[in-house]
């Protein structure tokens, strides 16, 4: 599988959404580094990304709202939140 920077950008995002749990960012990004193919159009960004979401799961590195903006920047693209009552 060739690895984009949507696709490392719907990773974050997935996370971020509550969709992905921190261990599975992990494991998809290491699994990336050994075996993926990283597309040729910003192969350095998309590289150090998801090598720095493979070490996200290090007590030294965590992944912070602050980290995830930045990678996603770096891809393109803009986190925002909106922010919704419970119901009830």
């Amino acid at each position: 599988m060739v690895i984009t920077r949507q696709i490392v950008a719907d990773r974050i995002s997935a996370y971020l959404r509550g969709q992905q749990r921190l261990a599975e960012i992990v494991s998809w990004a290491e699994e990336a580094m050994r075996e993926g193919e990283f597309t040729e159009e910003d192969f350095t960004v998309i590289r150090d990304v998801v090598a720095r979401l493979g070490l996200a799961d290090v007590a030294a590195f965590g992944l912070s709202w602050e980290d995830a903006v930045d990678m996603l920047s770096r891809l393109g693209y803009r986190a925002t939140v909106e922010v919704q009552a419970l119901p009830g």
